[in-house]
């Protein structure tokens, strides 16, 4: 069959393939392009703002808000101590710190009554103002009257922080993962986004992966590059996220996701919208949407930000399949927010984000792995059939490579040089030849998880699976 001006349909349909690779490249480097500008422009801003004569009249004032720290836990026997422990160190006038051990069947509840001396209470003391699963054991802290533990059946991880928000007292909440910790300023940094602007509901801090760094009495003494080259590669791929992502989304004002190992809310408006939905595993990102839908609705005013400081660091996946099952979920969990409120797209109801965010969800985060891999095997049936320009393929792909690593760079020097991490030599040249090695291996191996993932929603809705931990140094 032949087609206009002599081309027969395959070749139409070839042509046609070809520039909308080309057209969706195009679109997605734009794309990326303004939100590593955006991104720069706000953490330059925040650095002048968050001085530490900024920070410390806080500390000393009365003008603070008091936090409820939120801590779900699934066999976290190796790090939960470390963990609780740097959070009891936190600078922070006043907080509280809740534990919940949702139906763990390791010791992590004995490993916590060893080391904080913990007083069983009566469960009277609890209040479910959100239905959760049924709370076993109480207990508080003889030696930390600010800390609080839960031992309750297993609900997930959604349903254990609705246990910790029940029984949180005060305005804020932070939830912050087990195996994580946080920088002994993120919950003064963050907070003072609350009192400089009443509007604000919820704020985003940056997560950086923990592996290799040493801990010491609960606290980070030394950021260190671990010795796997996976962890390395997914160093840079969190700087990325964070600096050139998140941060340009919140200046636009959409910022869609609240990483689920440390963000900080009011309580009243997580409360004003059910707690946190459990029959997910992006409880995280549904959260913050349902936020922005809301207040749209009610069309109150308000602003959830991101900043780049207050920082948390956690474990990492050290190994392949940990990791591919890691992104496997978090893919799933894109996926079933999105169509949970697909209502949201293209909705002029909703603002920027249900035109631009939403949208941008939808086509290049959910929907790029199928493209992207499309362009793999287009690629090799057209070296095979001939059809390739060679010559432009290399170009292209040389294009698409050295796009991707300026990015990383960039995103590596915000991390090194401007936030002043990683202070040997050795290590932030280990992060720049990262940077190259990520589109070698790295990335097509996660690209097709990710594919995989986009076949999985349904079948595996809200299936977690086990996450293995090595604990801190």
């Amino acid at each position: 069959m032949v087609g206009h001006g002599g081309l027969t349909v395959g070749d139409t349909l070839f042509v046609f393939f070809q520039y909308l690779i080309l057209a969706y490249f195009v679109f997605i480097c734009c794309s990326y392009a303004i939100l590593t500008f955006l991104g720069l422009r706000s953490i330059l801003h925040y650095n002048r703002l968050m001085s530490p004569q900024t920070i410390r009249p806080l500390l000393q004032s009365r003008a603070y808000r008091a936090i409820s720290i939120l801590v779900p836990a699934y066999n976290e026997e190796k790090s939960i101590v470390a963990s609780v422990r740097s959070l009891l160190s936190l600078h922070y006038p006043a907080f509280e710190i809740i534990v919940v051990s949702d139906g763990s069947r390791d010791a992590t509840i004995d490993r916590l009554r060893e080391a904080y001396s913990l007083d069983e209470i009566a469960l009277t003391a609890y209040h479910a103002v959100i239905p959760a699963k049924a709370v076993k054991r109480l207990f508080r802290s003889l030696l930390y009257p600010n800390l609080i533990v839960v031992e309750k059946e297993n609900g997930g991880k959604a349903d254990a922080l609705n246990v910790a928000l029940n029984l949180a007292r005060y305005p804020l909440i932070c939830a912050v993962d087990a195996d994580s910790t946080l920088d002994v300023q993120a919950l003064v940094r963050t907070a003072y986004l609350f009192i400089e602007d009443d509007l604000t509901i919820a704020v985003g801090g940056t997560v950086r992966p923990l592996n290799g760094a040493v801990i010491q009495d609960g606290q980070l003494v030394e950021i260190r590059l671990p010795t796997g080259w996976l962890e390395r590669l997914q160093i840079v791929e969190y700087s990325r996220a964070f600096f050139a992502g998140r941060a340009g989304w919140a200046q636009m004002g959409i910022l869609m996701i609240i990483s689920g190992a440390f963000g900080v809310f009011k309580r009243d408006a997580v409360l004003e919208i059910g707690g946190y939905r459990t029959n997910t595993v992006g409880e995280d990102m549904d959260l913050v949407m349902r936020l922005h839908k809301h207040y749209r609705r009610l069309r109150r005013p308000y602003r959830i930000r991101f900043t780049p400081d207050p920082l948390c660091w956690t474990e990492v996946p050290g190994d392949l399949k940990t990791l591919r099952r890691q992104r496997n979920r978090w893919h799933r969990g894109l996926w079933e927010n999105l169509w949970e409120h697909r209502d949201m797209l293209f909705n002029w109801r909703y603002g920027a984000i249900g035109l631009i965010g939403v949208p941008y969800a939808w086509f290049v985060e959910a929907v790029s792995p199928v493209i992207e891999l499309g362009g793999y095997v287009f690629l090799v049936v057209s070296v095979l059939a001939g059809f390739l320009n060679l010559e432009f393929a290399f170009h292209f792909l040389l294009l698409a490579i050295l796009f991707g690593l300026l990015l990383s760079l960039m995103a590596v020097g915000i991390e090194t040089l401007l936030l002043n991490r990683y202070a040997y030599l050795s290590e932030r040249l280990l992060l720049i030849v990262s940077a190259a090695l990520e589109f070698f291996g790295y990335r097509q191996v996660l690209l097709w998880e990710r594919f995989r993932a986009n076949f999985q929603v349904w079948g595996k809705r809200g299936q977690w699976g086990a996450m293995e931990r090595k604990g801190f140094r």
